[in-house]
């Protein structure tokens, strides 16, 4: 791409022409704040949230689809653009529940995080107000109209990543809502139930179920890890509250899932606490599993490798390996099997 040089907030930034002004900001550590914005779906400009000033220009522009051009002069935090940006806060808040103190996002909330950043405490709207019902039509994922911003990212997200396209407007103008086809329970959709909608919410308008009540951010400790369920490595953070985890979340554009999870990925972590767990190894001894340590467990199956192939040879021993395990595990012990024991006999469980 076309290497570009502007100027943002007096900062002179060199980006490439591909860039989108709130990209090549954010590049160079400049915040300019959005909420429809996700960098996993293309831009949509409808919050108008990101607006900034360019010199020349007819009028304001929203940063997250105004692409970068050669000596663009660009101003993104005037006290006009701080105006305007309170009052589309405002209108917001004007049909939004003042329940901050209980909603499941309080601390997670990107319309929070802008009413406290551009000082909005309350509106100078009044009008009707949306009162839905809460739609928890399902064990997973429940969803709150009164919260809903009509961001779209929820829609965007399950047509534009996930390929499903659950979700869509349904009812025009004031009625307007991110709905399902004639209103149907998720689980008459061909919805995934892998979480995107809940990962990409701005507000709490669609949450997880199973983390509900369980833990504000601040009371959380998130561990990186990788997905235990395939080789494809995405990251995942655990959120770890008292030696519990209580959801799972992915760092967005990070690993090979960027941030997008299955529902296996999002929402299978119970058998981490499952009461019959297998947290120790176990080795049989008078006709009794009884609990060893690794290297006894190891030790014992070395040995019996070595009884198989002086009784029976390689081919009288198979590897099995497993689909939760990394490809290059998988590589090991299918190395392992055809270069140290000498045999071909290599399966996996997730072969056609």
């Amino acid at each position: 791409m076309e290497q570009v040089r502007l100027s943002i907030d007096g900062v002179d930034v060199v980006t490439t022409s591909d860039r989108t002004i709130l990209e090549a900001a954010r590049e160079a550590g400049i915040r300019i704040p959005s909420l429809c914005y996700d960098r996993r779906m293309e831009p949509y400009g409808a919050c108008r949230i990101c607006i900034v000033e360019v010199e020349g220009a007819r009028g304001l522009l929203p940063s997250c689809a105004t692409r970068v051009t050669d000596g663009m002069v660009v101003r993104t935090n005037t006290e006009e653009l701080r105006r305007i940006r309170r009052t589309i806060i405002e209108l917001l808040l004007s049909d939004h529940p003042k329940d901050c103190m209980t909603c499941e996002s309080a601390g997670n909330c990107e319309l929070q995080d802008l009413a406290y950043e551009y000082g909005v405490k309350d509106t100078r709207f009044a009008g009707e107000q949306h009162h839905y019902e809460v739609l928890a039509d399902n064990p997973l994922i429940e969803r709150d109209y009164d919260k809903c911003v009509l961001c779209g990212r929820c829609i965007r997200i399950c047509r534009e990543v996930q390929g499903v396209g659950v979700y869509d407007f349904v009812n025009r103008g004031f009625e307007a809502v991110p709905g399902t086809p004639y209103n149907r329970p998720l689980t008459e959709t061909p919805c995934e139930f892998c979480g995107q909608c809940v990962s990409t919410c701005p507000t709490g308008a669609i949450i997880s179920i199973p983390s509900k009540g369980k833990g504000r951010p601040w009371q959380v400790k998130k561990v990186r890890t990788t997905c235990p369920y395939c080789g494809c490595g995405c990251q995942i953070d655990l959120h770890v509250r008292d030696g519990e985890i209580v959801e799972v979340s992915s760092p967005v554009m990070v690993g090979p899932g960027q941030g997008n999870l299955c529902v296996k990925g999002r929402y299978g972590y119970a058998f981490v606490h499952h009461p019959e767990r297998l947290t120790t190894p176990l080795l049989r001894k008078d006709g009794e599993l009884v609990p060893v340590t690794w290297e006894e467990a190891l030790g014992a199956i070395a040995n019996r490798i070595h009884k198989v192939l002086d009784e029976k040879g390689p081919d009288g021993m198979a590897f099995l390996s497993s689909a939760r395990c990394t490809n290059e595990e998988n590589y090991l012990l299918q190395k392992l099997a055809r270069a140290v024991v000498g045999t071909n006999n290599v399966d996996h469980c997730a072969r056609l």
